[in-house]
């Protein structure tokens, strides 16, 4: 039986926590897992991680952290930890409900050709949340369209996370190398897994906008991926594809 498991890093999502959850253990996957990487969240979103472990024991694992250390290290953080319990797969997503569960499945089925797969907004049956201004939509497509043209990576979603992966392609990624946080955490680890010369597919995804609690993102966060994107360039010229 092939183990999955799904990370789902939190900070204040107290009131998407238990909904998600629920609805990721009505998927049909078997021996699924679950991973909650909380960073001390003053919401107590990591209290309810905790009851909710209380209830499925064999299902959720939990993961607490000192504070706010970023989205990068969060995923690194419960990559390593599925890995080192037999995980067969595993898959990375937001807590908010901005990728939808029931997608999983179709994340995970695509594995079975790919080392990787990832629910892409900008592929043909993909989009942005219907009620986005126009200027945020072109904002988010630039971004992701600046760390393309500058990586050359035949991606078209790079800065998305909502991502499946096989065990050995993150066994084969030199996870400590990675310094990128946020969006450039994204597009830095989809640009080791090219490099590699992993296989890569994309699912069509509708990326909704939160309903429940405060988004993330920020223009401050947006100008260091950008910036960041550079280094990321010139990090990485040792590596050759397998």
């Amino acid at each position: 039986m092939v183990k999955t498991f799904i990370v789902v890093p939190t900070y204040n999502e107290k009131e998407n926590l238990p909904i998600l959850i629920e609805s990721l253990f009505e998927l049909d996957v078997q021996d699924l897992n679950i991973l909650i990487v909380d960073d001390n969240s003053p919401d107590g979103t990591g209290k309810i991680a905790d009851e909710i472990h209380e209830r499925i024991p064999e299902g959720v694992s939990v993961i607490h952290r000192k504070g706010k250390l970023g989205l990068g290290t969060a995923y690194i953080a419960g990559f390593k930890y599925c890995l080192e319990r037999g995980a067969d797969q595993i898959v990375q997503m937001d807590a908010d409900f901005s990728h939808n569960p029931e997608k999983v499945t179709e994340l995970i089925d695509r594995l079975k050709e790919y080392d990787m797969v990832l629910g892409s907004r900008y592929v043909s049956g993909g989009s942005l949340d219907k009620n986005w201004s126009f200027w945020r939509k072109r904002l988010s497509s630039f971004g992701n369209l600046y760390a393309r043209m500058i990586l050359r990576m035949p991606i078209n979603d790079v800065t998305g996370g909502f991502r499946a992966w096989k065990r050995r392609t993150l066994e084969g990624i030199p996870l400590d190398r990675i310094k990128s946080q946020g969006y450039a955490f994204q597009i830095e680890l989809a640009y080791i897994t090219h490099l590699k010369g992993y296989s890569i597919s994309e699912v069509p995804i509708y990326f909704a906008d939160r309903s429940r609690g405060d988004s993330k993102m920020s223009l401050k966060i947006q100008i260091e991926a950008a910036k960041r994107v550079w280094s990321i360039l010139y990090e990485y010229r040792d590596l050759k594809r397998d």
